[in-house]
């Protein structure tokens, strides 16, 4: 520590110095979190319960706490990060910036107000504290690391490392184990050969991904990783999962999303699947020989799945016959099953009637993109994440066998959707990171190459800072995610985990998207850049698998009980 109170992470022997320092501030944020739980919790509380009315009356505050929950969970992340990454040997300088800095610029907002986003800042005094409430963050550790921690010194030394070990998969030791950093360096090498050459053509086309990357992937065992082995998957971890989407979402988000659709199709079977449905399709998803596509959004519906108006109708047959109409279907044309829920019990207005199905079609084309009887429907067009296509589809008396109900009963297809979103959620969190990485990855090789009054871009102080602070929190939206997964591998519940994973890693992709193409000026509102079409792909992640408002009302009520 120097004796003007900044940090000085120069000599080696202050990194114990450090972690005692991030120790300590933790603590304080954990009161800070507990009292504005409790001050929350007066505000949305009616007859001794909370009220569904009264957290959407009090939105700020709700989602403002949950944005705090996710600061507080952020930070214990880090920390245990540094410490497992100090006993391994590898809190090295990079390591120690990047942590320093982390702590800095988190514990400042939690103070000052937190960004949910660009234009919605959240204060404590919004979550009901007071002043006297705000002092606990007065800490002697939080003074030191607010104004010591996130200097223009630290972030300038940080992209100095950065160029320096620019071979590097990622800026920072990960904290994964050697078989993970294994899969990453596999799957990073397939996306710079295969993936990265090829996908701003693919965006600017807008054409389907390659059938032979598909298959390439297929065979690298992509779709099948988390399937049980008796199932014909590689029964690999959810940790394992991030790792891969992370680094095929880097290349291309498209190409890192395709394994999605068979995650949440294997998910709803692997749950609530009878044992012949898993028999049936968990082998043929797991080598691609059956790809799906998820068919729930309805287009008066968004968020809101318990109102789904489409319905299936029994036959005396035992079959249904499915009519509706269906929205932001991804890959939906070029698929032979959907994962299709539809509303069974006509006499429900609510999620208590929707059924789950795998439903049967016949793959399309670009010229006929739905050749079954009973469906038709058209591509939307759409910004970013092109890969796989947006379709919206309409159900005429579409046939579906009886056999093909999920579980083999009707009434549980609402719950067997809300089993999938903890892994979907901890995916997308992936992708993020990957969109994240790659928006890093082409800024800083521009702010390189660049030369502007002399000198390269990355030497401009506010050029470097961008490109710091995207390495920054790219590993604390890492450490999140990785937590999440590691909790969703151990069986232990962790749907706010994955919320608050998924509501980060966004708000980080977009922020390293935008921040990527203010690095490149005027080039970056040009097509022919790469970082034109990552800023179109970082602004879905807020919006898919849960929108930001409806991750953070999740988070809020659960933590509010």
């Amino acid at each position: 520590m120097a004796h003007d109170g900044q940090l000085n992470m120069e000599a080696p022997v202050l990194l114990d110095d450090l972690l005692a320092l991030t120790a300590a501030a933790v603590g304080p944020v954990e009161a800070i979190l507990a009292r504005a739980t409790e001050t929350v919790r007066t505000m949305v509380t009616d007859g001794g319960r909370v009220s569904n009315a009264l957290v959407e009356q009090n939105q700020t505050a709700s989602h403002g706490l949950a944005w705090l929950a996710t600061y507080a969970q952020s930070l214990r992340q880090m920390q245990s990060w540094a410490e497992r990454m100090k006993s391994e040997g590898k809190f090295g300088e990079t390591e120690a910036l990047i942590h320093q800095i982390a702590f800095g610029e988190y514990l400042w907002q939690i103070y000052g107000g937190i960004q949910m986003n660009q234009g919605e800042i959240v204060r404590l005094q919004d979550l009901g504290l007071s002043q006297d409430d705000q002092r606990g963050l007065m800490e002697p550790a939080i003074q030191t690391l607010t104004q010591g921690g996130n200097t223009q010194a630290a972030r300038s030394r940080l992209v100095e490392l950065m160029q320096e070990h620019s071979a590097n998969v990622t800026v920072g030791a990960s904290g994964l184990d050697d078989e993970l950093e294994m899969i990453r360096e596999q799957f990073r090498r397939y996306a710079v050969e295969k993936v990265e050459p090829f996908a701003h053509e693919w965006h600017l086309k807008d054409e389907l991904i390659p059938m032979e990357v598909i298959n390439e992937l297929a065979e690298m065992g992509v779709f099948g990783l988390t399937i049980p082995e008796e199932y014909g998957g590689f029964g690999l971890s959810k940790a394992s999962m991030c790792v891969v989407s992370e680094e095929l979402s880097r290349g291309y988000i498209g190409v890192g999303s395709l394994a999605t659709r068979s995650e949440i199709a294997a998910e709803l079977i692997i749950a609530g699947g009878t044992e012949e449905q898993k028999q049936k399709w968990l082998p043929r998803l797991s080598s691609a020989e059956t790809l799906p596509t998820a068919v729930f959004t309805e287009p008066n519906t968004g968020s809101d799945l318990g109102s789904l108006r489409t319905r299936a109708v029994k036959d005396d047959n035992g079959d249904y016959k499915v009519t509706g109409n269906k929205t932001w279907i991804t890959h939906a044309s070029r698929t032979q099953i959907m994962t299709l829920m539809a509303r069974t019990d006509p006499a429900t207005d609510n999620y208590k009637g929707l059924s789950m199905f795998i439903a049967e079609k016949t793959p399309g084309d670009c010229a006929d993109p739905f050749p079954t009887e009973g469906m038709s429907g058209g591509e939307i067009e759409v910004l970013g994440y092109r890969g796989m296509k947006e379709y919206e589809i309409a159900f005429d008396n579409f046939h579906v066998k009886g056999e093909n109900l999920l579980g083999g009963e009707e009434g549980k297809g609402f719950k067997q959707l809300m089993e999938t979103f903890e892994s979907a959620r901890i995916q997308t969190a992936a992708r993020a990171i990957g969109v994240a990485q790659s928006a890093m990855d082409i800024s800083m090789q521009y702010a390189i190459d660049r030369k502007q009054f002399g000198k390269s871009l990355i030497e401009f102080p506010r050029v470097s800072s961008k490109l710091a602070m995207m390495a920054v929190e790219i590993m604390v939206a890492r450490q999140l995610t990785y937590f999440s997964a590691f909790e969703k591998d151990e069986g232990r519940r962790c749907d706010v985990e994955a919320g608050m994973a998924k509501l980060l890693g966004a708000r980080v992709a977009w922020a390293a998207a935008d921040n990527g193409l203010q690095i490149h000026g005027g080039n970056g509102f040009a097509l022919e850049y790469k970082i034109s079409r990552v800023l179109c792909d970082a602004r879905i992640l807020n919006i898919f698998e849960g929108a930001a408002e409806i991750q953070a009302q999740v988070i809020a009520r659960r933590l509010l009980g």
